[in-house]
């Protein structure tokens, strides 16, 4: 494990350090105040630290503080370093940030004991954020196939459509599995399952990486492509659908082969009086049509060219507002 030793005195600085590397410690120095805090802002910095008190430029309760201010960052564990006895500036050592103390010059085992009992805090911190991470995840993703669920999909697509008054299209091709239901009949629903995952694998690897993809319910999937007009759009779409069916699907029932219908829209400018639902029935009715096309095909639906009535959805798609794209 890393660990930082911060110290202007060379001979002591180096005492401590062959200690620590008996121990198994990689030791990075610093010779001053100024450096130690640049040390514990990197990326990749130490989350141990041995501070001295009395350093140039910044002396240790102040390098506490700074490393302290930085909230997003990983825990760092500090140990202050001090020839001071008096209880208030052991106070005042803790509150500017530190963890613990030791007096020098400081007895190895007790050095040893002091920082296992960091490394034992560290772990500890390190649990709660995985598990904090493990909740925020299974609060936004769908529990089988790990895409965005429903709720967090519908929020990044909000998210997206509020960037287009700023010249910032976003497309949306919502996806159904062909004759799911017969799979499951024939197969068994844990194939469905082993289907549904595979396809999401597929679809996910099939956009951009600043694209989003979500399990919209059931087997039908909507994928939010930021940033996408309606003349890429065809071609994203098809990219797509030819994911799905070019190459089988290896379940524990065999070799399936699967396609998918797509209904596929625009939204190059947001109005106010329009609603995101407005968006996601085009995209549902394209769907609807592609289904009825034959099926393993995208339809385009045309985009909004007149704001509907503030009471009712007029934007009804007629045959004639569908554009067909089949394999």
């Amino acid at each position: 494990m890393k660990i930082l030793v911060a110290d202007d005195e060379a001979v002591s600085r180096r005492l401590i350090e062959r200690t620590l590397e008996r121990y198994g410690y990689e030791v990075i120095t610093a010779s001053d105040g100024a450096a130690a805090a640049r040390e514990l802002a990197k990326p990749d910095g130490p989350r141990l630290a041995l501070i001295d008190w009395m350093m140039p430029e910044m002396d240790g309760p102040e390098v506490c503080r700074h490393v302290r201010a930085r909230q997003s960052s990983p825990y760092v564990y500090i140990l202050l370093l001090t020839s001071k006895e008096l209880s208030e500036d052991i106070v005042a050592g803790l509150e500017a940030g530190a963890d613990d103390y030791l007096t020098k010059p400081c007895e190895p085992a007790e050095l040893q004991a002091r920082l296992r009992t960091g490394q034992r805090i560290l772990k500890l911190e390190d649990n709660l954020v995985e598990a904090r991470e493990q909740m925020r995840f299974k609060a936004t993703h769908d529990a089988l196939t790990s895409l965005w669920d429903r709720g967090a999909i519908l929020t990044l697509l909000s998210n997206e459509v509020n960037r287009t008054e700023a010249g910032f299209p976003v497309s949306l091709l919502m996806c159904d599995v062909d004759h799911f239901k017969q799979i499951n009949d024939v197969y068994g629903h844990l194939v469905g399952d082993e289907v549904l995952q595979e396809l999401s694998s597929r679809l996910t690897n099939a956009v951009r990486q600043n694209d989003s993809v979500g399990r919209y319910g059931g087997e039908e999937f909507l994928a939010v492509l930021s940033g996408c007009p309606r003349e890429n759009l065809a071609e994203v779409a098809e990219q797509l659908r030819q994911a799905i069916e070019t190459a089988p699907f290896k379940t524990s029932a065999g070799d399936l082969f699967v396609s998918v219908s797509l209904g596929a829209t625009t939204i190059e400018h947001w109005h106010p009086e329009l609603t995101i639902e407005h968006y996601l029935k085009q995209a549902d009715k394209a769907l609807y049509a592609a289904k009825q096309g034959g099926r393993n095909r995208v339809v385009y639906a045309e985009p909004t060219t007149a704001l509907p009535d503030r009471h009712a959805e007029t934007a009804s798609l007629s045959s004639a507002h569908l554009q067909v794209q089949t394999a």
